[in-house]
């Protein structure tokens, strides 16, 4: 199955470098570019991407609103948005996963890492290793006078189990780990996890990840 991808950045080199990696995968290809948030938006809905590689700084509407806009577009329910910043430490990261992202990429990466970041987020994962990213959303959600945005409910409806879930899916683990480390079956652990998006109101692992931060269910330092 091929997997369509919009490329969003207001540099024309970036854009047209991507273009050519990802036209390079056998199973992807470039079906829209945009060079601004607000065609990014336009082409969301008239392309028909399967995931949207989005800067974060661009003209006329950054990144962050533009994932906002498309995360709240019950039409584009299916559609997947990877972040892309200069920094892994980026204060706007956060705020990006809040607004509907599955994940964010460093604009250096590898060539090979990008063509994984877009598999796997097309397959329904997220971006969350138990590495920068958990890292940067345990120090600014849990920093002094930090808002607390986040539009999906918090865990105290889920049962004990779920619970447990959750913390793992915070600390980066993906299905079969968590089954490893709970002693289930990889399929008992992805039916944990879907009910557990469906009980928060959560589009994806990475709002269940801000989740079990803001909530204080993951202690920051723990990962």
């Amino acid at each position: 199955m091929t997997i369509r991808v919009l490329l969003a950045d207001d540099q024309n080199l970036v854009r047209a470098s991507f273009a050519m990696l990802v036209s390079s995968a056998g199973d992807m290809e470039v079906v829209a570019e945009a060079g601004t948030g607000r065609e990014a938006v336009a082409l969301a809905r008239s392309a028909r991407a399967d995931l949207i590689v989005m800067d974060i700084r661009m003209p006329d509407l950054d990144g962050i609103e533009a994932t906002r806009l498309i995360a709240a577009d019950e039409d584009l329910a299916g559609v997947k948005v990877l972040v892309l910043t200069t920094y892994e430490t980026d204060e706007h990261i956060v705020e990006a996963l809040r607004a509907g992202a599955s994940g964010f990429l460093v604009k250096d990466i590898r060539p090979a890492e990008l063509l994984d970041a877009i598999r796997t987020v097309a397959a329904g994962e997220s971006l969350l290793s138990p590495g920068p990213t958990s890292r940067l959303i345990a120090r600014l959600l849990r920093a002094p006078n930090t808002a607390t945005t986040s539009a999906v409910g918090g865990p105290s409806g889920l049962s004990e189990r779920e619970r447990q879930v959750l913390a793992l899916v915070a600390r980066g683990l993906n299905n079969s780990e968590i089954a490893g480390a709970l002693g289930l079956s990889p399929l008992t652990a992805k039916t944990h996890v879907s009910r557990i998006m469906g009980k928060l109101g959560a589009r994806d692992r990475a709002q269940l990840v801000i989740v079990a931060y803001e909530s204080g269910l993951v202690i920051p330092g723990t990962v």
